[in-house]
């Protein structure tokens, strides 16, 4: 494998690590929008009207954002809104935990009050730095394997 090679290797697993969580995520709530909304209500931090159409949208926008990436299709403005949304996620999950707050996440489903003993806070605030280190990368490097970009929107000299 050339040196050349292997950033846009690490940029397809990078793509399809940030876009593979929020596409499965998404999907995952689509089923059950009132849940996703009582999810992001649960955290309590805006009205809850606000809360709940955020709820109803967040899985749409995960499934679109992740769908896109999983393709490759304009990476960097893709990696910039899964970066933005797991910065987001941190934050929510932090002040929840900061907050004393009991709640289930609802990343992947789910969501609402459970016992002290099964939150997972510190494991989910890591989980979504990682994928938002996996954002940065493709902001920095938008350039990977297998991406529809590449294909759709390459260079001339690319094929020269």
């Amino acid at each position: 494998m050339s040196r050349q090679r292997l950033p846009d290797l690490v940029g397809l697993a990078a793509r399809l690590a940030l876009g593979g969580v929020l596409l499965v995520a998404g999907g995952l709530k689509l089923g059950n929008p009132r849940g996703a909304a009582r999810a992001v209500q649960g955290y309590d931090v805006m009205p809850f009207e606000v809360a709940k159409y955020i709820g109803y949208a967040l899985p749409w926008i995960e499934v679109i954002i992740g769908l896109l990436l999983v393709l490759g299709l304009f990476t960097r403005i893709n990696a910039l809104l899964g970066t933005l949304l797991m910065a987001a996620f941190v934050i929510g999950i932090a002040q929840a935990w900061a907050r004393g707050l009991t709640i289930d996440c609802g990343c992947f489903g789910g969501g609402g009050d459970v016992a002290a003993d099964e939150t997972r806070y510190g494991q989910e605030i890591a989980r979504d730095l990682g994928l938002a280190l996996c954002g940065v990368w493709l902001l920095v490097r938008p350039r990977t394997a297998l991406s529809l970009d590449r294909y759709l929107f390459a260079d001339v000299k690319e094929h020269t």
